[in-house]
Formats: structure tokens, C-alpha cells, sequence
């Protein structure tokens, strides 16, 4: 026992100090929001376009009347597929994970503009979620992706119950619902049941592209495009999947536990 102790000891605090510290390095060939500058193709090849697996980047007008590119970032797959496609370099991918929005449309962004990212809660929900969250996973028809990296934050590195944020075994001990995969026809009854058997208030968390939009089956007939047609989303977190950095600093969002210096719009 004693040589136990002692070597935790010796090994000191293995919990990461974010938020009140600096983010984790994320490597190097981490990919964070996407970043389309139409300047670099006045031609309008629209190779990027026709490249897109899911169809989230579509030609709009921009400012002065001149040609602009919108990407929806609930259907972005993080692929590079655009990127690769693009002969003048006009689409590359930033290193900032903050990509968590409280609304399906705040995910259309265009260019290189600000990203509208999450607010907290309205002040009542606040008070009852803020310090003590508790969540049931459902897995509508994901391939795991998303699921490991939330099963990421419950490791000794992240400790995501330091914040109060807690998974629970049934919907009926749960303050809400946090759904990953593109809700398959043989989950959408599954997901009903769960959020009919979470007590109001309850919140919804859309983890992934396939929970937002689909993914990579949107429009298949065998799923329903993600979890916003079965459920009401209060916030979601886009990816594929979305690494645990950007689904945590989601949730500190929503609940209003980042401190104020990290907090940028």
C-alpha cells in the first residue's frame, strides 16, 4: 500500500490543466475549420465543388457582387478532399478546434469569416446544468469514430467529471442526450424513446457530421440525415469525427465554464 502511494506520488497529476491552463499540442496534421478564400480563384473552376464527397461547398454571391464559397461545416467530413482538388490553393484547413455552434444554420460559414461559436445556456437552464450535467450517450447508427473520442474525455488525461459532466446508464437519470452516428431507420424509434424518457428541461447534443447532416450517407433512404428531423439539437459539435479538444471546449461552452479569456467569438 505504501509503495503505492508512494509511486502516485512520484508520478504527480496526470489530468490536463485546460481550461485553466493552455490547450493540449494538437499535431501537426490535425485539421480544424476549413478555410476558403475565393480571391485565389477568380476563374471559378469549382474543382473543390465537384470534389466534396457530401456537397457542402457551394458557390455564393459575395460582397461587391463577386463570387464567394460557403462551406457547411455539419456536413464537412474534414477530408481534404477540397483541398487537394484545388489547383490555386484557395482551400486549406486552420489548427483551431473551436467549431461547436448553438445553431444548425451558424454552421454555414463563409471564407475566412468568424465563426459564430456556442453561447451558454439561457440563464434558468444554467442554474440547473451548469454544475452538474448528466448525459446518456446514444449511438443512432455511428461507425465509433465519434463515440471513442467522447469516450476519450472520461480518461485519466482529460477527466471530463472534474466539470461536472457525467454519462449515465439510463435516459431516466439523464439531463439530456448526447447523439453520435446518422440516425439509422432501425435507431430513429430507439432515439425517440430516449428523449421521450429524459424529464424536462433536457438538452441535445449532436456529436459528428453524421449526427448533424447525415456524413458521408446523407440522402441515403436507410438513415434520416442526422439527428435534428427526430429531435430538438441544442448544440452541436461538427467533425469526422471531432477530436476531444473540440467536443470539450463545445460542452464548456454550453455551460459556461470557459474562463473569460477563452471565450472568443
Amino acid at each position: 500500500m505504501l509503495k503505492t502511494l508512494l509511486t502516485r506520488w512520484h508520478q504527480g497529476s496526470r489530468t490536463m490543466a485546460y481550461p485553466a491552463g493552455p490547450p493540449p499540442e494538437l499535431p501537426e496534421r490535425f485539421r480544424g475549420r476549413p478555410l476558403l478564400d475565393a480571391t485565389r480563384c477568380p476563374d471559378g473552376c469549382r474543382e473543390c465543388i465537384t470534389a466534396c464527397p457530401t456537397d457542402a461547398i457551394t458557390p455564393v454571391a459575395g460582397e461587391g457582387g463577386g463570387a464567394a464559397l460557403r462551406v457547411d461545416l455539419g456536413r464537412c467530413l474534414f477530408c481534404t478532399e477540397c483541398m487537394d482538388a484545388c489547383p490555386e490553393g484557395a482551400v486549406t484547413f486552420s489548427q483551431d478546434h473551436r467549431l461547436a455552434t448553438r445553431t444548425r444554420e451558424a454552421l454555414h460559414v463563409e471564407g475566412q469569416r468568424t465563426l459564430e461559436l456556442a453561447q451558454a445556456l439561457e440563464r434558468k437552464a444554467l442554474s440547473l446544468f451548469g454544475r452538474s450535467l448528466k448525459l446518456r450517450q446514444v449511438s443512432a447508427g455511428g461507425c465509433n469514430a465519434c463515440e471513442a473520442d467522447v469516450n476519450v474525455l472520461m480518461t485519466i488525461g482529460w477527466d471530463l467529471s472534474r466539470f461536472g459532466i457525467q454519462f449515465v446508464a439510463s435516459p431516466r437519470h439523464a439531463d439530456g442526450l448526447l447523439i453520435t452516428g446518422c440516425v439509422s431507420a432501425n435507431m430513429k424509434f430507439a432515439l425517440e424513446k430516449a428523449y421521450a424518457a429524459v424529464a424536462p428541461p433536457k438538452i441535445v447534443i449532436a456529436v459528428g457530421a453524421c449526427a448533424i447532416s447525415g456524413g458521408p450517407y446523407v440522402g441515403m433512404p436507410q438513415q434520416h440525415n442526422g439527428a435534428g428531423g427526430t429531435v430538438s439539437v441544442d448544440l452541436y459539435i461538427p467533425g469526422c469525427p471531432p477530436h476531444p479538444l473540440t467536443i470539450l471546449d463545445g460542452l464548456l461552452r454550453l455551460l459556461n465554464r470557459l474562463p473569460e479569456g477563452r471565450v472568443q467569438r
